[in-house]
């Protein structure tokens, strides 16, 4: 998850948390073994040292974050954003042939769409 906002890293671990919401709503159980990553960071605070580094910069730059309280937004809007990444990689999908021939065929969009309203999970326009 990517986010010009300005958040601690503390803060990045709390809001790619959310990652996995976005797969449960569109129906992954994140079972045993499914080997999910997720990984986190703003282009915000460029120059911080976050004390990893072994090196000191002095002076250190100031480091801006987000007040704990102005970060739902961010909640919503990665769980949101997951979802959509699931929906775009979904419709994006073209029927290939791959190992011994064997045929994968892309996604029907309009049965897709169909199935996403029935649901729920998107607008309809």
């Amino acid at each position: 998850m990517a986010t010009d906002a300005p958040l601690s890293p503390d803060q990045l671990k709390r809001v790619v948390r959310r990652v996995a919401l976005g797969l449960g709503r569109m129906g992954s159980i994140n079972g045993n073994g499914s080997g999910d990553i997720f990984i986190a960071f703003s282009t915000a605070n460029r120059g911080v040292d976050w004390g990893n580094s072994g090196r000191s910069t002095l002076p250190a730059p100031t480091m801006q974050r987000l007040g704990s309280g102005l970060v739902d937004p961010l909640f919503t809007a990665t769980v949101e954003a997951t979802e959509e990444a699931i929906i775009n990689a979904m419709l994006a999908a073209e029927t290939m042939t791959g190992a011994d021939y064997r045929r994968a065929w892309a996604l029907p969009h309009d049965q897709v769409k169909a199935i996403l309203a029935k649901y729920n999970r998107v607008q309809r326009r």
